[in-house]
């Protein structure tokens, strides 16, 4: 079974998106609303997957994603976001990312086939 972090600066979403994939099978093994929460709780818990919103208030989910990705070990990411796909299509492609979901398509599934996808796995 696939646990997750999430990470998103918005308590509100934290909230719903938790209930959302527990309620469709999905552990949320832990909450951060920052990068430095979130490295915390990744050591801390060792998730299977990150679901890092693109924007936590004045600091970047992108760089956040590198600094999981350059941890040892690595901490596969998947990036979220209100924002479309196709607005972050550049900065998709250079992230070391398992890939995106929108916030309004956010689900077990959708984490479950991105993590199952991952080379290696």
């Amino acid at each position: 079974m696939v646990r997750c972090v999430l990470v998103d600066d918005n308590l509100s979403f934290q909230v719903a998106a938790q209930a959302l994939l527990e309620g469709e099978g999905l552990p949320v093994v832990g909450l951060a609303s920052n990068a430095a929460e979130a490295l915390e709780a990744v050591a801390r818990l060792r998730p299977d997957v990150v679901l890092v919103d693109v924007t936590l208030g004045r600091e970047s989910g992108f760089d956040l994603a590198r600094r999981l990705a350059a941890a040892d070990p690595p901490v596969p990411v998947i990036m979220i976001s209100t924002r479309s796909e196709a607005d972050l299509a550049e900065l998709l492609l250079d992230a070391p990312v398992l890939g995106f979901v929108s916030k309004s398509q956010l689900s077990a599934s959708a984490v479950d086939r991105l993590v199952s996808e991952r080379p290696g796995r």
